[in-house]
């Protein structure tokens, strides 16, 4: 049976971690792996989730499945996270969400139900996106349509030619859109910029997919959510990913949420019918751990207080390591301009050195890229900065 299939190429991301761990130089650095890292250099379990978690194991009485929706708690605290509470859309009845196996589970179960919905859909994706989009959404069935979203000559947002391109979107496609902290770049729409978007979809007829995996680690949970708020107040139709991995710090325990927005709530109990249906036919059950930690965090004023603590001193860290490292390196021989570095936000950003100084970075100095540029700054730390900016600065002078 097997005889036939051939090697698939290794990630080049994990082909990096393996890379890296095989190093034996005490002074490496990985800045490509993307998960939040602390001052330490370790992926941290918070606070408020331990705590929840220690509750759980005394109040939890089953291990029985949970339905193909999930915990009801956890939908209904999500939609609260990330639209609000007091949001419109919450007493609409359009509004529909079901608990999915992470960020990637939930963007597969929607991009099923729009190929059932509409067959003839394509999925618009700005360029560079998250390397696992495509494939991901592509997958299921989309014929995958490209606009110009960072322009990396100048390291911001093209948002000129971006408007242009979705201007030619025509009625029934699907945008794809990151909701903050935008991955693999950094750079974030303005509010000016979604305010656009909208106005376009309502012109247009499209429908906006957005993943947000990173809501709390910009500028704040309610300011990064401000696109995916205004669109569910002014848009017939919405489709959200979201994902806990990175601000519940709930990577290994897959939880994430799939939401619906219909234009009447006959419609939005058609579509959540139709996601659990896709749901039943891929995994069956999504995982209960990682659901029912958020939503005891969530719904505990107390246990909320401390997690939204513990997020925002994460979201500084990141601004501060931001701004440490593009002072670092501004000043070096080649001329390069890194300020982009501290303007932007969330984990990312593109360094755009060139393939040869990223690999003399590697071989010289253990410092580990991928070959776009993409460096996570969780990697960058207040006890590798020096080591860090230092051989930045030798590569940077040839």
């Amino acid at each position: 049976m097997f005889e036939s299939l051939k090697p698939v190429a290794i990630d080049p991301i994990l082909g990096l971690m393996i890379a890296f761990k095989a190093d034996t130089r005490s002074e490496k650095i990985d800045l490509g792996v993307g998960v939040y890292q602390d001052d330490r250099g370790r992926t941290p379990v918070m606070e408020a989730v331990k705590i929840a978690e220690a509750r759980l194991m005394d109040l939890e009485m089953t291990k029985s499945y949970q339905g193909m929706a999930g915990d009801p708690d956890y939908n209904q605290r999500i939609l609260g996270l990330l639209f609000g509470d007091q949001h419109s859309i919450l007493s609409s009845g359009r509004v529909k969400s079901i608990q999915a196996p992470g960020g990637s589970g939930a963007l597969r179960v929607g991009a099923e139900v729009i190929c059932r919905a509409r067959p003839e859909s394509r999925l618009w994706v700005g360029v560079p996106t998250w390397p696992n989009h495509i494939p991901l959404l592509g997958s299921a069935g989309f014929e995958i349509k490209e606009y110009p979203y960072y322009d990396m000559a100048s390291q911001k947002i093209n948002g000129q030619a971006m408007m242009d391109a979705l201007r030619s979107v025509p009625a029934g496609d699907m945008v794809l859109l990151h909701g903050c902290c935008h991955n693999p770049t950094g750079a974030d729409l303005s509010h000016e910029q979604w305010d656009q978007i909208a106005d376009l979809a309502l012109e247009r007829g499209f429908i906006p997919l957005i993943d947000t995996a990173y809501q709390g680690l910009g500028d704040g949970l309610d300011e990064d959510g401000y696109g995916m708020r205004m669109m569910a107040e002014r848009l017939p139709e919405l489709v959200i990913a979201s994902s806990c991995s990175k601000n519940f710090g709930l990577y290994r325990e897959r939880t994430g949420s799939i939401t619906f927005i219909a234009e009447t709530p006959e419609q939005a109990d058609i579509v959540v019918s139709q996601a659990m249906s896709t749901a039943r036919s891929i995994y069956s059950m999504p995982p209960a751990h990682g659901a029912l930690l958020v939503s005891m965090v969530l719904g505990d004023d107390q246990l909320r207080a401390h997690w939204q603590a513990e997020l925002e001193a994460t979201r500084l860290r990141l601004k501060s390591m931001r701004s440490l490292l593009c002072d670092s390196i501004q000043n070096n021989e080649a001329g390069m301009d890194f300020s982009h570095i501290k303007e932007q936000k969330g984990m990312f950003s593109f360094l755009g050195i060139t393939a040869m100084q990223l690999e003399r970075l590697r071989e010289e100095f253990g410092i580990y890229i991928v070959s776009s540029t993409r460096i996570n700054l969780a990697g960058v730390n207040s006890n590798n900065i020096d080591y860090l900016s230092q051989s930045m600065l030798t590569v940077l002078k040839s």
